[in-house]
């Protein structure tokens, strides 16, 4: 359980915990950090015999620092995330896993429901699924990928939102789009974030003008889900579109850790 600490301190020759300076105890956590990518203050406190506040202390003091972000119950790195990136240049990152997600929406969509697919590269897989079954359904996207994949097929109405063309995602955001959205009354809609702020429950996305579409997308309807990989709980972005409790689930690869399956669920949401 803390092999990783105990060969930090070994490294830099420090016999002991309960001596430490505070300015020693942080730079033996950025260190581990470094190497494991995220600490958890429950795990720190032990190790280090002291109290969870002084670890939060210490992990809002390298925050402050730029070393780190915290998360939920720990902190990671703070570093450029491949999530960052532009949706054109990573549709075939975690493929494996994109592909799992699209999977496990199609289940949720039914015969002749109106569905929303928001600029994802998640629901560029769901797109593929919802084509090669034909299902009858109507699909209202902002995501060129998207309409492009479902206009093929005659089974599926598809219709596509216009508005503010964003080269980076390839889709539309911003008020045109936002008032077609609005004009809809969606069964489902299966929402893309940058990440979850476990700390205040916030779901997040890159900016403003892509968080105020998602959110009129969620306000027009019935049934929302998040679609999002399991790292995406540990990293959050700049703009609060939403709270957990303004969705109906999440679908994920794989679940997150305990404390988070617990919190998500204590607040109602479904983890899929």
């Amino acid at each position: 359980m803390f092999g990783c600490y105990t060969q930090i301190m070994e490294m830099n020759g420090w016999k002991g915990t309960e001596l430490m300076f505070t300015e020693e105890r942080q730079a033996a956590i950025e260190l581990c950090l470094q190497e494991q990518g995220k600490v958890r203050v429950k795990e720190l406190s032990e190790y280090f015999r002291v109290t969870e506040d002084c670890i939060r202390k210490d992990l809002k003091s390298l925050e402050n620092a730029g070393k780190l972000k915290r998360t939920y119950g720990g902190a990671i790195l703070s570093r450029d995330y491949p999530l960052q990136r532009d949706v054109v240049n990573r549709r075939e990152y975690n493929l494996d896993k994109k592909k799992l997600i699209a999977e496990k929406a199609l289940h949720l969509i039914r015969k002749n429901e109106t569905v929303f697919l928001d600029i994802s590269t998640s629901n560029i897989e769901l797109a593929k699924l919802l084509a090669a079954k034909r299902m009858t359904v109507t699909v209202v996207s902002n995501m060129i990928d998207i309409l492009q994949i479902l206009a093929h097929e005659p089974a599926i109405t598809t219709i596509g939102t216009g508005g503010d063309m964003y080269l980076s995602v390839n889709g539309f955001m911003g008020a045109a789009a936002m008032e077609v959205i609005r004009q809809y009354s969606f069964d489902r809609a299966f929402v893309g974030c940058c990440g979850v702020d476990m700390l205040d429950m916030g779901i997040t996305a890159q900016g403003a003008t892509d968080g105020l579409t998602k959110r009129t997308v969620l306000n027009s309807s019935r049934h929302s889900y998040v679609v999002m990989e399991k790292e995406k709980f540990y990293f959050n972005d700049s703009y609060k579109f939403a709270h957990l409790d303004d969705v109906s689930g999440i679908i994920t690869d794989e679940m997150p850790d305990e404390n988070i399956v617990k919190s998500v669920e204590a607040a109602g949401v479904r983890l899929i």
